[in-house]
């Protein structure tokens, strides 16, 4: 049991239900979960990308993906204490600890639409390397490289022009 001192935070969207919800309220909590998560997922990787894999998602995936958009980007990414910035160097710092590259290079996407510049996500990735291992530390720096690289070349920068307003 929590302490009396101990409210949970809510953000504005959640709704608090009584003890015993009702199927109608508990759809209705859910519809605004995942409301607020789609907007949020849209917003840090980008529409294209959320679009193309709720289109892919066959039945038997699509339960992971309404599972990822209420839980990561409804209920976590919505909460108030942390700006998506910081929100994005945890999650590059634990995906590139567990090797999950594909998901870092997304995070590294969203990291830069959520206002991160190239030296703040070196400076997360050289911890990583620190703290998780250099093996971590190399590869989660070259998918960096490459999706910064794209970033760059989609904006028609040139390498040389990267570090430009940072």
């Amino acid at each position: 049991m929590r302490s009396p001192s101990h409210q949970l935070q809510y953000p504005s969207h959640i709704i608090v239900m009584s003890q015993t919800p009702t199927a109608e309220e508990l759809a209705a909590a859910h519809a605004t979960i995942y409301a607020a998560g789609i907007a949020m997922r849209r917003a840090v990787v980008g529409p294209a990308h959320v679009e193309r894999s709720l289109a892919n998602a066959s039945e038997f995936s699509m339960p992971i993906q309404d599972l990822v958009t209420e839980a990561c980007w409804g209920q976590i990414w919505t909460r108030p204490g942390l700006d998506r910035k910081i929100r994005s160097f945890i999650n590059m710092a634990m995906l590139c600890a567990l090797n999950r590259s594909p998901e870092l290079a997304l995070h590294v996407r969203g990291a830069v639409a959520n206002g991160a510049t190239e030296d703040e996500i070196r400076e997360v990735l050289l911890q990583v390397a620190v703290y998780c291992g250099m093996p971590a530390g190399l590869e989660g720096t070259k998918v960096a490289d490459r999706v910064l690289g794209e970033i760059r070349k989609e904006n028609g920068q040139k390498e040389t022009e990267k570090h430009k307003g940072e």
